[in-house]
Parts: C-alpha cells; sequence; structure tokens
C-alpha cells in the first residue's frame, strides 16, 4: 500500500483592489471622490506643465514677473498717458497691474487649457484616468504663475508707496473665485476643442477681445449704464477683476455687478463640467 503524501496548500492571494470601467450612468455627475483619488496624478500634471514652459529659458520663472510688468509700461503710456484713463485715484501702474495679475489667470485658461486634451491625445488613447485632470492642471499651472507675479505687484506697490488694506484679508477667497472662473472657461473651451478644432484657431483672437472687454486697463465704472453695461457684466472677467482691486487696493466695486458675474462663473463652471462628462466617454475616439 502506498503511503499518503499530504500536499501543500495553495497559497492565499489577497485580492486587491478592482476597477471597473463603465460607461458613465449620469452626465451630471461631479466625480470629486475620483478627482480626489487622483490628486497626486493632478500634482504632477501641475509641476510638469509649470517645468515643461520654462525649461531651457534663460530667465526661467522671471518670464512669469516680467511679462505683466512689460504690459504695464505699454498700457500705461497707451492708456494712462495718452488716452488719460482714470485709475480710481491710484498710480496707473498700479491699478493696470493689480488687473492684469488676474486677468492672466484667463488667459492661460484659454490659451493652455482650451487645447490641453488634444495635446494630451497619446496618453488619453492609452491610460484610462479622470480626463478633467487635465484642463484643471492647465489651470492650477496659471495659478502658480499668478502667485509668482503678485511679488512683482507687491514691488510696484511698494515703489509708489500703496498699501493694502484691512479687505487683504479676502484675496484668498478672491483666488478661489478667479480659479472657478477660469476652470469653467478651460473646461468648455477643451471638451469644445476634441470635436471643433476650429475652437483652437479661435483662441488667441478670443483672448485679446475678452481683455479689452474687460475692466483691465481702465476702471468698469466708465462702463455705460443699461443694456451695454448688463452685456459687459455678464463677461466673468469683470466681476474677478473688481474683487481683486479691492482685496488689494481697496477699490469699492459694483457689488450688483460682481454678483452677476459670479453668477456666471458658476453656471460657467457645473455646465461645462456637465458637458464635460456627457462627452468623455468619446474622447479617446475621436482626439
Amino acid at each position: 500500500m502506498g503511503q499518503d503524501v499530504a500536499v501543500p496548500a495553495a497559497p492565499v492571494v489577497s485580492a486587491g483592489p478592482v476597477i471597473r470601467i463603465t460607461s458613465r450612468q449620469r452626465w451630471y455627475g461631479l466625480g470629486l471622490a475620483e478627482l480626489w483619488a487622483c490628486r497626486e496624478l493632478l500634482g504632477f500634471l501641475v509641476w510638469r506643465d509649470v517645468k515643461v514652459r520654462y525649461k531651457q529659458t534663460l530667465l526661467g520663472v522671471v518670464w512669469v514677473g516680467l511679462q505683466p510688468l512689460v504690459a504695464t509700461v505699454v498700457f500705461s503710456l497707451v492708456f494712462g498717458r495718452l488716452a488719460k484713463l482714470p485709475s480710481a485715484g491710484f498710480s496707473y501702474p498700479v491699478f493696470v497691474l493689480a488687473g492684469l495679475i488676474p486677468w492672466q489667470l484667463f488667459s492661460s485658461a484659454i490659451t493652455r487649457g482650451g487645447p490641453s486634451l488634444v495635446g494630451a491625445a497619446s496618453v488619453i488613447t492609452k491610460v484610462y484616468f479622470p480626463r478633467l485632470l487635465i484642463p484643471v492642471s492647465a489651470v492650477l499651472g496659471g495659478v502658480v504663475d499668478l502667485l509668482v507675479a503678485m511679488v512683482a505687484l507687491v514691488g510696484v506697490m511698494a515703489w509708489y508707496g500703496v498699501a493694502p488694506g484691512v479687505q487683504v484679508w479676502a484675496l484668498p477667497l478672491a483666488l478661489g473665485y478667479a480659479v472657478a472662473g477660469a476652470a469653467g472657461i478651460a473646461v468648455w473651451l477643451s471638451a469644445l476643442n476634441v470635436y471643433y478644432r476650429d475652437v483652437q484657431q479661435a483662441l488667441p483672437f478670443l483672448a485679446q477681445v475678452l481683455m479689452f472687454v474687460s475692466p483691465v486697463a481702465y476702471s468698469a465704472d466708465i462702463v455705460p449704464a443699461g443694456t451695454f453695461r448688463l452685456l459687459y457684466t455678464l463677461n466673468p472677467v469683470t466681476g474677478i477683476v473688481q474683487i481683486f482691486r479691492w482685496t488689494l487696493l481697496g477699490i469699492e466695486p459694483a457689488w450688483p455687478m460682481v454678483g452677476l458675474s459670479a453668477t456666471v462663473c458658476g453656471v460657467m463652471l457645473l455646465s461645462g463640467v456637465a458637458l464635460f462628462h456627457w462627452t468623455e466617454d468619446t474622447f479617446a475616439d475621436v482626439v
């Protein structure tokens, strides 16, 4: 009779997390839990965006502060000296630089956030991750530029002897307001650009037009009342520039204009995320 031989049991392998990729059942979900789970990837995308832009440049991040300073000099000569536009009692360079810095965040959202999905086509078609991270990372990269440019603004304010008032405590709220508005624009344009490449061709022109219809180089007080002022207020940049000038310089904004502009920012962000989620399942096939 043969001797019984004990057969060792097969090792038990603990099951790891299971990720199921399915079609989206709801077009209106924000997917905040998924975005939070990928926060490290978001940080990497932001860092990569900033690093690539200033890699192998002679001045590096100095360009971030140099660009608004050069624009301030040009605007001061054209609009301050020649056109003699009012600046709410402040030196024109301080006034215009306080509006240029938040405007640059929107310019970045348009020119870099708009084509961001098409630019990341090689990644989108190979690996799954929340696609919303791509335009959001472009906006947050612009926030890094904004914070660096704030150093230039502090220097200009010190040069002209301008000190912020007690309302400077609201600056983080103003920054959050600006990021929400810029993200709404970036999400809308990036989703549309996947299907209509004409959008990418129009982005530089759109950025220029939006700057001149925003109170960057002039005060919103010179806009005539009535229907034109109402249409002017629908521009999301209008309220954001006024809020920044209030927190930094103490210039009292037209609060109804700010409220309406903030409402437009909220609607744009929510509708942009809804459009993005509604079309996200086909990005890899189209891009």
